[in-house]
């Protein structure tokens, strides 16, 4: 199943990430190497929200993400949530559907 975990940020998230960006970045890698993260980023232009793109059997994966996160554990993240996505369309979707 793929899930997507959408995180809105602080206003100053821009300014505070560095301390912690090369700790979450480890841990989206490490996850992305178990094969659970598959994409992830910030938006931008606003660069208010980001999105990672997960694959698993079930949302404790993101959740577990989330809990070891330091832009969760330090504040630069204001709220987030986890929705599973039902892809059909692609090399990856996980419940490809055809034309008839």
């Amino acid at each position: 199943m793929h899930y997507l975990l959408f995180y809105e940020v602080t206003p100053d998230y821009l300014q505070r990430r560095a301390e912690y960006r090369d700790e979450h970045l480890a841990l989206a890698w490490q996850a992305q190497e178990r094969g659970e993260l598959i994409l992830g980023g910030a938006l931008a232009d606003p660069a208010d929200c980001a999105v990672l793109l997960f694959e698993a059997d079930s949302d404790e994966v993101v959740k577990n993400f989330v809990a070891a996160d330091p832009y969760v554990k330090n504040g630069l993240v204001s709220s987030w949530r986890v929705r599973q996505w039902t892809t059909v369309v692609g090399d990856d979707a996980t419940s490809p559907v055809r034309p008839t």
